[in-house]
């Protein structure tokens, strides 16, 4: 048996989160989520820029039935490389309750991507935040993505939003449906209406294939998760980038808890406390019905919509 040890410093999910106030619409999704092996059943990849705790699928299914979820998509975690067999084997285990986003390598062949298929996986995700992978030739991710279109599947990417210059031809030649994750990363200590978000809002305006995850308020917060009078109002600096993207893109935006939460430095948050911040960006049942239940069907479970 292989024995991980955590990076030093390293925050574990929150053992006890609180049951959220917001009362989830009826078979609403997390799309956005990871699996952390367990490290003696699906061993981290030799190349990880990271070692986290274990964060297995038993884990995940309780919260998602804690929360009121009904549904998860599950992201590949960069601390398992290419190796997507422990979020395929929570995919399946799942009982078509959930999807999985893959990471994979230009050498790939055409029946694994099919197997990938089979077992759920419905995207690929390209990373370009330098502090977490190794740069990938941008001429290899084309040829990915060309391959996977034919499945249907789209491109999720993640990166920070004083890269969009760089990257905005690339992302915006890409052959499918582009999913952005949490916001591109603004930085919350500048204007909502200031020229960096700007750039952002006028790229999903402008390319209507380019959705957007409005989650992770605990990675962009600067103010954090403190409450206002006691009430449930934690990450409230974040609220309002979030919520001109979901009203603006009513069609095209994603949530999810981002458990277990890999990589912050500061805090863990309670996943109760982070349900109860969708009624802030999304504010009436109508937007809270597309963001949670309608969009991430559409995209994940087309075939039951």
């Amino acid at each position: 048996m292989m024995e991980f040890v955590k990076t030093p410093g390293w925050l574990d999910w929150h053992p006890d989160p609180s049951t959220p106030r917001f009362q989830l619409p009826a078979g609403a999704v997390d799309a956005h989520c990871h699996v952390f092996g367990p490290g003696a059943e699906f061993p981290f990849a030799a190349e990880r820029k990271y070692t986290p705790c274990d964060a297995g699928k038993a884990q995940l299914f309780a919260l998602r039935d804690h929360l009121g979820f009904s549904r998860n998509v599950i992201v590949q975690a960069t601390c398992h490389g290419a190796d997507n067999r422990a979020m395929i084997d929570a995919c399946i285990a799942s009982g078509g309750k959930a999807r999985g986003v893959a990471t994979v390598r230009r050498g790939i062949g055409d029946q694994e991507l099919q197997q990938l298929h089979d077992a759920g996986v419905r995207g690929v995700r390209f990373n370009f935040v330098k502090r977490l992978v190794d740069f990938t030739p941008k001429d290899e991710l084309m040829e990915i993505a060309g391959r996977i279109a034919r499945f249907g599947w789209h491109v999720v990417i993640y990166f920070e939003a004083q890269d969009l210059p760089e990257l905005w031809d690339f992302f915006t030649a890409l052959p499918t449906k582009v999913v952005v994750d949490h916001m591109g990363r603004p930085d919350v200590r500048k204007p909502v209406d200031g020229e960096e978000f700007a750039l952002f809002m006028k790229f999903m305006r402008e390319n209507p294939q380019v959705w957007s995850k409005v989650s992770c308020p605990e990675r962009l917060s600067v103010r954090g998760p403190r409450a206002l009078n006691g009430e449930r109002e934690a990450y409230r600096d974040v609220v309002p980038f979030a919520r001109r993207i979901v009203e603006e893109f009513p069609d095209r935006v994603l949530w999810g808890t981002d458990w277990p939460h890999p990589n912050l430095k500061d805090h863990m948050p309670d996943d109760g406390l982070l349900v109860d911040f969708i009624p802030h960006i999304a504010p009436t049942a109508e937007l809270q019905r597309k963001l949670l239940v309608d969009n991430p069907m559409r995209l994940y479970w087309p075939e039951e919509v």
